[in-house]
């Protein structure tokens, strides 16, 4: 990562935008096809999708990042040997910038699927590729410029429900205070915008849009794309959490084809958590987000399909014999085909039983602690609920931020229920005060804006519930507490992970009996992939007997 409070553009230059042996671009014209360009062509253009990555051969391609407010700033020029792209190019979503021919260019474009079979075929080259268009993303998260412009008041619950949304997503975007800047003024003046449709979103493609729902904005970013109804997917995957992800990347790497489907973002809680410390492999810890968001374009990288945010709200399992046994249902009437289907949905969070707790909701109450929680309450005192390791790790990486954390437990001590790791550390943190015994019964404030209980932001870690509602008439069996039974706890010979459906698997926080932890939901994820083989590989034989069969009476 780069140096704390140092551009990544600064700090990993080389990684960022290194030049190609002649040797490596050789390798690479199998994956792509030559084109030419003419002098102040234009290559690719933000909001639109790019054809792919461009190896640069001849000429010079300058690149820049373009505001809605209608300011281009320039970000480097590529010349011979030097490749253009980001992860849009892996993943074959709208581009983030523009590019232009400096010069008259000659290019070998890499369209996204052979993007993915260099990452693949070409491993170390392909890791140097990866590394850089990753960085490119972080480097235009950092510049503040690029991606959509959230209008609104600062601090609004919305503003901060859309901006959360593009984080957990890894999108870049940037924010302006409609109250007291005066490019914000502007635009709502100019747009006729009224108080009550705040925030709007300007998009890279020209629309705006007036408070949007997070599916609309996706899809104004081309975040989500429609499904095709006609694809038959090896297996989908209902949930983009530490399991979902891990069966998504081993289940793609193995040659399966894979969609992933999640109603918000990638990472589930794991993602939204400030810093994860005993995930072995990171001894000085780190983010939730960083860490999904590398497994994340690594299941991409195998070419596992992403629809996110897209909600899944029923399972249909179809006759024995079909080719496609599932079909799922999603919000927005679309459906997804699957010979198999994985339930890792995780679960949601528990909210306090309070009459108006709505009311404080975004503004006021969170469920989650990451850097935009944290600047909005630098120098605050703020209380938090909880005593689980998602609360201790929450207190700790609030108290770096904020004048104060009063942690609220209901039991009698933390050692009963959170990591000594995290219990030390809490003692050890000035600017932490742990009330034991104690409960919020009432919040009082005004506009959204939490007053009594005395504190002006609630953070809520009190636990979750599992997310298997969507499950209610699909028969799959549930314990008493709403969890998916699998396996063994079943008594009828499933196989590990399996369901009471067969070819339906459930794995991470929603199975019944799973660990709570990182750890155990990506082995899980891991462990899931030879019961699908499994499945998969009876369905073949089914298929292949009806068809002699069918051959038989023909």
């Amino acid at each position: 990562m780069a140096a704390p409070g140092r551009p990544v553009i600064e700090a990993r230059y080389e990684q960022m935008f290194p030049t190609l042996e002649p040797a490596e671009v050789d390798r690479l014209r199998r994956f792509g096809e030559r084109r030419a360009y003419r002098a102040g062509e234009r290559l690719v253009a933000t909001g639109e999708i790019s054809p792919g990555m461009f190896v640069v051969l001849t000429g010079e391609v300058a690149i820049t990042q373009h505001s809605p407010l209608g300011r281009d700033e320039a970000i480097i020029t590529h010349g011979p040997r030097s490749f253009m792209g980001e992860l849009t190019q892996l993943s074959g979503r709208p581009s983030l910038v523009d590019a232009h021919a400096a010069k008259p260019v000659e290019a070998l474009v890499i369209p996204p699927p052979r993007l993915r079979d260099v990452l693949v075929a070409e491993a170390e080259l392909g890791e140097r590729i990866m590394r850089a268009l990753i960085l490119r993303r972080v480097g235009l998260i950092q510049s503040g410029v690029a991606g959509p412009l959230i209008v609104g008041h600062a601090g609004d619950g919305d503003v901060l429900r859309l901006a959360g949304f593009l984080t957990r997503n890894g999108h870049p975007h940037h924010t302006l205070d409609s109250d007291s800047d005066s490019c914000a003024k502007t635009l709502i003046e100019r747009f006729s915008v009224e108080p009550s449709e705040l925030p709007i979103v300007l998009c890279p493609n020209g629309r705006m849009l007036r408070n949007p729902s997070e599916v609309e904005l996706a899809r104004c970013l081309g975040l989500v794309r429609s499904i095709d109804p006609s694809k038959v997917h090896d297996v989908a995957i209902i949930g983009a959490g530490p399991a979902g992800l891990a069966a998504a990347v081993y289940a793609a790497s193995e040659g399966l084809s894979v969609i992933v489907l999640d109603c918000r973002a990638f990472g589930g809680q794991a993602g939204a958590s400030a810093r994860i410390e005993n995930y072995m492999g990171f001894p000085t810890g780190i983010s939730g987000i960083a860490l999904m968001a590398r497994a994340f374009n690594q299941a991409e990288k195998f070419g596992a399909e992403m629809a996110i945010p897209d909600e899944v709200v029923r399972l249909r399992c179809r006759p024995a014999g079909e080719d496609a046994r599932f079909e799922l249902g999603l919000a927005n009437d679309e459906r997804v085909s699957a010979r198999a289907v994985v339930i890792a949905s995780g679960v949601r969070y528990r909210r306090l039983d309070l009459p108006n707790l709505t009311e404080f909701e975004a503004s006021s109450v969170h469920y989650w602690a990451s850097p935009l929680e944290g600047k909005l309450c630098a120098g605050q005192e703020v209380a938090l609920v909880g005593a689980g390791n998602s609360a201790g790790q929450a207190v700790v990486y609030l108290a770096s931020q904020v004048a104060k954390v009063w942690l609220l437990v209901r039991g009698r001590s933390l050692e009963a229920s959170m990591s000594r790791y995290l219990v030390d550390r809490i003692a050890a943190l000035p600017n932490i005060e742990v009330l034991v015994q104690a409960e919020v019964t009432a919040l009082e404030g005004v506009g959204g804006t939490l007053e009594a209980v005395r504190w002006r932001h609630l953070f809520l870690f009190i636990g979750a519930d599992p997310n298997t509602a969507w499950l209610s008439q699909s028969d799959v069996v549930l314990d008493d507490k709403g969890f998916v039974r699998t396996g063994a706890d079943l008594g009828n010979g499933q196989r590990p992970l399996e369901t009471s459906r067969k070819g339906v698997f459930a794995i991470g926080d929603v199975r019944a009996g799973s660990v709570k932890r990182v750890a155990a939901a990506v082995g899980e994820g891991a462990q899931v992939v030879a019961a699908l083989h499994g499945f998969l590989a009876d369905v073949r034989g089914e298929a292949a007997v009806m068809g002699n069969i069918g051959r038989t009476n023909g």
